[in-house]
This record gives structure tokens, C-alpha cells and sequence, in this order.
């Protein structure tokens, strides 16, 4: 039926068999950029494309290219130029799918994949070949690659690879594909010198395409602020985490090393990170990325340049940890969430010295963000409450409670309402004996007095260690879950081979006493008690 309804693509005559590709893929009229791009494109015309991820760019270029391949001549027709692996993973598999009725065969050429490999598949024919610059000049040198039959070349992320230091490569590149009858696309966020002076080098009268300023945020994410100050930055973080509902959320730092110490006070505190940043070994950046897809890691910290040519489509949330340094990273970054017309949200923390950087990225995204206070602690307990009720109504609307009705049918007729209700959810959340353990505590003569802790807290001992390969950020979430209180007010934890210290506020070392003791952990029934004076 769409088929039929897509007899053209906007103003493009397209062949039957790419109309067929963009039916199947969803594709019901072009947006802004491809509307602009692709009838110059299939002219033939140099193109310079100013359009950050997410806009449509692939398709922009990826239509054109399929639409003017023959199929029947074995030879690299089209090359495509990409920043990072993934987005040439990416880029091969969008516009794979757009040739898929032409039979144009596509080919992702990147490092950190056996070369011999990749030189056997080159041998096959391949029409277009689609990779990152430093593997792409490799099997150039080798005389694996020929670009002799080379017509179009795409530039894509062009700032990106101008910031990563593959300019030279690049200009190799360009040197070895035929000058006459060449067209070379280039797209890019923003436009440094380095990217004009590449343009005026290799371009012939190009043509640039746009999406308007206007365009650049997307409506449907939600953006706000908080001011902190450093030396509460990362509890200022986690509170804003726990009460945020967040599904999967990337947080950006400014640097390496500030990656790696947030990731370790976020594990310290419970919370499931990944790192991402340009230290890591390919094999190491997939394991990261697969982990974060998979959903085992929710919070990936990452980089400006390590997340560039990320594609998720289910990430919820963007924190900046960091206010970005130039206005354009924050577009750029919060571009992340609100992928293919989900809502996302978008929170900055900022230092009040940071306020001038904040006008800046008002100014140019043309949006006043909001302010709003950072959670206290009774925010998140309200949260906390406020699940719980959930998590009851989802009980209730599900009418499975047969069982029970008949308990609580006797109860009534001697107890209020209310207080049987209380009694139920009180056992739910803290088990059946906590008064009686407590007072079985306290009759031992045990108190929170002297037990070796810092000023304000509790010190538990725990008969579990090291042996049964416990780390600190399953004490934490342990806790967190058993007792509700929040992951990021414990203190001190101390993990030896057959046991563990552990510190907690003294407000709410009873709550922990009563929820924890002889609760279970990694499938081992625990003992949990104050612990001696040191």
C-alpha cells in the first residue's frame, strides 16, 4: 500500500526499487535536509551540508549514491568517510537497507576487525565501500582498495574527523580518486577553517545545504538546569539520579580522567556505569557499548569525542556533568535522547561561576532553560513512597489477590482498615520479625554508641567478603533495596576476605538493622550486627 502512496520521494524520481527500500523503512516524505540535498546530489553537484546526527543526513547522502550505482560493474563506485567504527557500522547498515531491491553490494571497512578478512571481502566487488579513515588508507597502501572508479566521495561528521587528527588522511584519500567527474559531499555540525580549507581544495562550486538553527534542538526534549557547587557535585548527581526515573542515560564529562572518577564514585555508591572515552581499546569501547545496549549497564559516562557516532534510540536521559565548553557539544549531546520522536530530558549541572557558558547555549539554541531545585532528601523518600504505592496499584488493578481477601476479610472484623493495611505493607518492605530482631538487639545491651564509625555514622559488621566475590557497589544497592534508603548517604565500606564494615547515617542504622539481618545477598542468608569499637 505505501508503496503506492510513495510513487516519488518529495520532488524526486526515484527508481522503483528505492521507492520500495524507503517504503519498507518507514520513509513517507523527506526531511528538511534530504529535501534540500538529494535533488543537487542526483545532479551530481558538490555538496557542503551543515546538519548535526539525527536530522536525516544519512539518507541525504545514502539515496543519491544507491540511485546512480550500477550493480552489474564490480568496482568501488561510491567511499563514505566516518569518524568512528560505529558510525560506520551505522551509516553501512541505513543505506544496505536503501539498496537492498537495487542488489548494490556495501562494505564497512574499519580497524579492530582481522584486515585479512576485509581484504577478501574487497576482492569480492563491492560498489560502495563505507569506513574510517586511518583502516581506509591502509588497504589503500597495501593496493587492496582501488578508488581509480571512484565517482562520489562523502565526507561524513567532517569536524569530527578534523578534531580526531584525520585531515591528513583524508586529503590522501581524496588525492587518489579521479579530479574529473569526482562529487564530493561533505557534511558537518559546525564549520571550522580546517573544513573550508578542504572544501576550497577538493570541491568544485559546492552547493550548501542547511538545517536552520531553529531546527537543531528537538522539541521534544525537556531541558534543565541545577547550580551546585563542586564539592557536592556528585551527590548533588546521584540525588538527582535517584529521583529521576531514568531508563538508560549517557553523562558527559570534559575529561578522561574526570570520566574515570565519576565512574568509580558512581560504582562506589551503587549505581551500574560504563566508561567511554578515547583511552580504550576498541575491544573495549564494544564491550562497553554492548553492555549499555543490553541494559546490565544503565549510566554511561563518556567523553565528547568518545560519543561521537553513537546511535541509541533508548537513552532517556543526558546529564552534563560538565557544562559543555563550546555551545555547539551541548546540541550535540542532548541530541543523544529524544531519538525517532521519543521525549528525552536533558539536565546540565552547573557551578554559579558557569552561568556566562549557560547564556551562551541559551543564546544559541535559542531556549531558555529551567532552573529547578536540587532534590533534598525527602524528596527521594517521597519518592521511594511514591513506587511503592505503584507498585500496590499495579497489585490491586491486576484482581489476583483471592488468597488473600479471605486474611484480610477475618482482620477487619476486629482491626481498622487502615492499620491492617500498614501491618501488610510494613511486612512486605521490612520482613516479619523487625520489631522482635530489634528488640532482641537491644536487650543484648547493643547500641549505636561506640562502633568505630565516623562522626554521624553507624559501623555494621557483615559476615560476608571477598570470598564470595562481593564488591562494594553490591553493598550498596543491597542496602538500597532492602532498607530504601538512598545509595549515595553510605559511607565507608571496608570488604576484607570473610567479612565486611560497613558505615551508615546513625538515623537510620535501626532501619538497616532491622531490614538487613539475616536477609539474603548473592544467594547466602547474612548476619548483619553493629560493629566493635575499633
Amino acid at each position: 500500500m505505501m508503496v503506492e502512496r510513495l510513487q516519488t520521494f518529495g520532488d524526486n524520481q526515484l527508481c522503483k526499487q528505492v521507492l520500495q527500500a524507503l517504503s519498507e523503512m518507514g520513509f513517507e516524505e523527506p526531511s528538511p535536509i534530504q529535501e534540500e540535498a538529494i535533488p543537487l546530489a542526483l545532479e551530481g553537484l558538490d555538496i557542503i551540508g551543515q546538519a548535526q546526527t539525527g536530522t536525516g543526513k544519512t539518507a541525504a547522502f545514502g539515496i543519491p549514491i544507491i540511485e546512480k550505482a550500477n550493480p552489474k560493474f564490480q568496482a568501488v563506485q561510491a567511499l563514505i568517510v566516518t569518524p568512528t567504527r560505529e558510525l560506520a557500522i551505522q551509516v553501512a547498515e541505513e543505506i544496505a537497507k536503501i539498496g537492498k531491491y537495487r542488489h548494490v553490494k556495501l562494505l564497512p571497512i574499519y580497524g579492530g576487525q582481522p584486515i585479512d578478512r576485509q581484504i577478501r571481502a574487497l576482492r569480492m566487488g563491492y560498489q560502495v565501500v563505507v569506513g574510517t579513515p586511518g583502516r581506509l588508507l591502509d588497504h589503500l597502501n597495501r593496493g587492496t582498495l582501488r578508488l581509480q572508479r571512484v565517482k562520489t566521495v562523502v565526507l561524513d561528521e567532517a569536524d569530527e574527523m578534523l578534531d580526531m587528527g584525520f585531515i591528513d588522511d583524508i586529503e590522501s584519500l581524496l588525492k587518489e580518486v579521479p579530479a574529473e567527474g569526482r562529487q564530493v559531499m561533505l557534511f558537518s555540525a559546525t564549520m571550522p577553517p580546517g573544513i573550508r580549507k578542504l572544501a576550497q581544495t577538493y570541491m568544485t562550486n559546492p552547493r550548501s545545504v542547511s538545517v536552520s538553527r531553529d531546527e537543531l534542538t528537538v522539541p521534544q526534549i525537556e531541558q534543565v538546569f541545577y547550580e551546585t557547587r563542586e564539592s557536592i557535585k556528585v551527590d548533588a548527581l546521584c540525588r538527582i539520579i535517584d529521583l529521576e526515573d531514568i531508563g538508560q542515560g549517557i553523562i558527559f564529562c570534559r575529561t578522561k580522567r574526570g570520566v574515570d572518577e565519576l565512574v568509580g564514585a558512581l560504582e562506589a555508591r551503587g549505581y551500574f556505569a560504563g566508561a567511554l572515552h578515547g583511552d580504550l581499546s576498541q575491544q573495549q569501547r564494544d564491550r562497553v557499548m554492548k553492555r549499555f545496549r543490553d541494559g546490565k549497564t544503565e549510566l554511561l559516562i563518556a567523553t565528547d569525542v568518545a560519543a561521537r557516532g553513537l546511535d541509541i534510540n533508548n537513552v532517556t536521559h543526558v546529564l552534563n556533568f560538565d557544562i559543555p565548553q563550546d555551545p555547539v557539544s551541548y546540541v550535540h549531546r542532548i541530541g543523544r535522547t529524544g531519538r525517532v520522536g521519543r521525549k528525552g530530558v536533558a539536565i546540565t549541572l552547573i557551578s554559579p561561576k558557569e552561568y556566562r557558558q549557560l547564556r551562551l547555549i541559551e543564546n544559541l539554541i535559542k531556549t531558555r532553560i529551567r532552573r529547578q531545585e536540587l532534590p533534598s532528601l525527602a524528596d527521594i523518600s517521597e519518592r521511594q513512597a511514591e513506587n511503592l504505592k505503584n507498585q500496590l496499584l499495579k497489585l490491586i488493578q491486576s484482581n489476583r489477590l483471592g488468597n488473600y481477601r479471605a486474611i484480610v476479610g477475618e482482620l477487619l472484623e476486629e482491626y481498622d482498615s487502615t492499620d491492617v493495611a500498614a501491618a501488610a505493607l510494613k511486612f512486605a518492605v521490612e520482613g516479619v520479625n523487625a520489631e522482635e530482631r530489634l528488640e532482641d538487639k537491644e536487650q543484648e545491651g547493643i547500641h549505636f554508641q561506640n562502633t568505630g564509625a565516623a562522626e554521624g555514622m553507624v559501623r555494621f559488621f557483615m559476615n560476608i567478603g571477598r570470598v564470595q566475590q562481593i564488591r562494594p557497589q553490591d553493598i550498596i544497592r543491597w542496602i538500597a533495596d532492602e532498607s530504601g534508603i538512598p545509595g549515595n548517604i553510605i559511607g565507608m565500606i571496608n570488604i576484607y576476605d570473610k567479612f565486611t564494615f560497613v558505615e551508615v547515617p546513625t538515623e537510620y542504622a535501626s532501619r538497616v538493622l532491622s531490614c538487613m539481618h539475616k536477609a539474603m545477598i548473592k544467594g547466602r542468608r547474612v548476619n548483619i550486627e553493629p560493629a566493635k569499637a575499633r
